[in-house]
């Protein structure tokens, strides 16, 4: 499927019907509100009436619904599309144009403008480089946390305010509080749905006049308030995978960019079990894919444990996991979101990978790194993944993984 979204900006109005009845509000409730709670929705309302938000809507519910709630509350909304990614893949799937058809669709319904906007060529030189580099070095990177750093909260919030944007939203489930200046990234309420993970790399500044309008909302009822307001998206699949390769082959995407070089698959012993078709397309702790078997008098599955760049070598081992674990990890740097803390070292909660529970940890500031200790071992840290740290519902920041320490 080729990818057509045109790449200059485009400017449409649409019109449309209003979404609630005079004296009725559909925000997280399918009950009429009372006159008290009337009180507040216009008091709220006439606040807001004047400033404007620009959401970064991509096709999807819970965008949809950021918009639909903050038209709700009064603001003048404007929605934007962004088209992030060029090219065509005949291995996959790419779905701008249906994913721009449900924008085109929502603000339809919704009765206010959008517009659309091409930050490929940004994505490519700040996103897609550096996820091609640390594959290169033998690493697994996150792009979508350096996504929202480098495009959504960069690119996109300076065109926003371009357009006369009073603030930015999109549909993270997250939640910000601005308190004496200082701009604080807060979890969801849905703790199975929160994304601080993949915003941790933000700075005060791009944090600063930003709305998330989910924090407070599970997803089910996301897509109930999308459903009774007959937004196109309510039952749209969320997406998965890396944002740019999508639904695509994640092997032959890779090759296109960078030459597999084959490889044995050895055992610290000293045994070759078989070949690999590239260090890069495995990570530490993987279980599938392997294509070794059985191996006579072995008991056990078989597990990624190193990779081993400069003999072009991957190391697995079987049966007990206990070369997975470590016991702390650094970091050359972190990002840290309110302020650097005064202490030097401090305990904490963190997370090395998405949808993980919270670990206990105690993080040691050095001169040249930042020590993470776990209070219990911890399986298969992944270089270039990020360490983001936590203070109860604050989100501290977060730093890419250099090395594990066992």
């Amino acid at each position: 499927m080729t990818c057509r979204v045109s790449s200059d900006i485009i400017i449409l109005l649409i019109g449309g019907r209003g979404l609630c009845k005079k004296g009725e509000s559909r925000v997280g409730s399918d009950k009429k509100i009372g006159t008290e709670n009337t009180a507040c929705f216009r008091s709220a309302s006439e606040k807001n009436m004047a400033k404007t938000v620009v959401v970064g809507m991509s096709g999807g519910v819970d965008s949809s619904v950021a918009a639909l709630l903050l038209k709700e509350q009064g603001y003048n909304v404007v929605g934007l599309f962004m088209k992030n990614w060029e090219g065509d893949d005949a291995d996959g799937c790419c779905t701008a144009d249906d994913d721009y058809a449900d924008v085109r669709r929502v603000c339809a319904k919704l009765d206010i403008p959008y517009y659309g906007v091409n930050f490929a060529k940004e994505y490519m030189d700040r996103v897609f480089s550096y996820f091609l580099d640390e594959y290169k070095r033998g690493r697994t990177p996150n792009p979508d946390v350096l996504c929202n750093r480098e495009i959504k909260f960069g690119p996109f919030k300076e065109y926003a305010m371009q357009l006369g944007a009073d603030y930015i939203a999109t549909g993270h489930y997250c939640g910000i509080r601005h308190e004496n200046g200082i701009h604080y990234l807060l979890k969801a309420k849905d703790q199975n749905k929160d994304q601080t993970y993949f915003l941790n790399q933000l700075s005060q500044s791009q944090l600063s006049d930003v709305l998330f309008p989910l924090q407070n909302l599970p997803k089910p009822e996301v897509r109930r308030i999308a459903e009774e307001n007959g937004l196109a998206t309510a039952e749209k699949k969320d997406s998965t995978g890396i944002c740019f390769i999508g639904e695509r082959n994640f092997r032959k995407f890779l090759m296109n960019y960078i030459p597999a070089k084959k490889g044995e698959i050895k055992t610290y012993d000293g045994r070759t079990l078989g070949e690999h078709c590239g260090l890069m397309y495995y990570t530490i702790g993987q279980r599938r894919g392997l294509d070794i078997g059985g191996q006579a008098g072995d008991a056990g599955r078989w597990f990624v444990v190193e990779k081993d760049l400069k003999n072009n070598v991957l190391y697995v081992a079987h049966g007990a996991e206990d070369r997975l674990y470590s016991k702390g990890l650094y970091m050359n740097s972190c990002n840290w979101i309110p302020s650097a803390p005064a202490q030097k070292e401090f305990k904490c909660k963190a997370k090395f990978r998405y949808r993980q529970e919270e670990q206990g940890v105690t993080v040691r500031i050095g001169r040249d790194k930042i020590f993470v200790d776990f209070d219990e071992k911890q399986r298969a840290i992944t270089e270039g993944q990020f360490c983001v740290l936590y203070d109860d519902e604050k989100c501290l920041g977060g730093g890419v993984i250099e090395k594990a320490i066992f």
